[in-house]
């Protein structure tokens, strides 16, 4: 059943992402983002990573999609004329990605629990995360514990983050000379 479910999701994903690609709308592409990040928040609920999925359908369907909303809301809308499409660009983009699925060759399969990141720390994360944390879940120890200032600077980076959105935001409504308007 979990591989027909992927199967499914994958499908889905693929359809969004060329939705995506060739939408002229820009609203229309914002609303198949969230679609997407809700597809991604889905299939990361079936791998069983529900913190991961709830940051993707907060961050990616939620935030994004706000922010991605404020941002169309402030451009113009007059669509400038696009050049035609040169062939060297899409070269290094099909060389790219030659490249990238050659290296992934030489990884590990996935899901194999003697892949080598498995045997650094994690075993012993495992076995006394509780422990040495006396906290009773062994992810929550390790994000609040073992990688607390990891966890902490991802907060510090999304926080600010959201205050220069905010700044730019009010920087557009209100002008150099404190009228409203265009702050440009």
């Amino acid at each position: 059943m979990e591989g027909f479910t992927n199967t499914v999701l994958l499908t889905l994903l693929v359809i969004v992402t060329i939705a995506i690609v060739r939408m002229r709308s820009l609203f229309g592409v914002i609303a198949l983002s969230g679609v997407y990040s809700f597809l991604m928040a889905s299939v990361l609920m079936v791998y069983d990573a529900v913190d991961v999925a709830m940051t993707e359908a907060a961050v990616g369907a939620g935030v994004s999609t706000v922010l991605l909303l404020a941002a169309l809301h402030l451009t113009k809308a007059r669509e400038y004329p696009q050049p035609r499409p040169a062939a060297i660009p899409l070269l290094v983009a099909v060389v790219v990605g030659v490249a990238l699925i050659w290296a992934t060759y030489d990884l590990p399969a996935f899901g194999i629990a003697d892949a080598p990141i498995h045997k650094h720390v994690a075993p012993h994360y495992l076995q006394n995360a509780i422990q040495e944390t006396l906290v009773g879940n062994v992810v929550s120890a390790v994000l609040a514990d073992y990688r607390g200032f990891d966890t902490f600077g991802e907060v510090i980076v999304v926080f600010t983050a959201g205050i220069g959105v905010m700044l730019l935001l009010k920087g557009r409504r209100q002008g150099r000379d404190g009228r409203e308007g265009d702050a440009r």
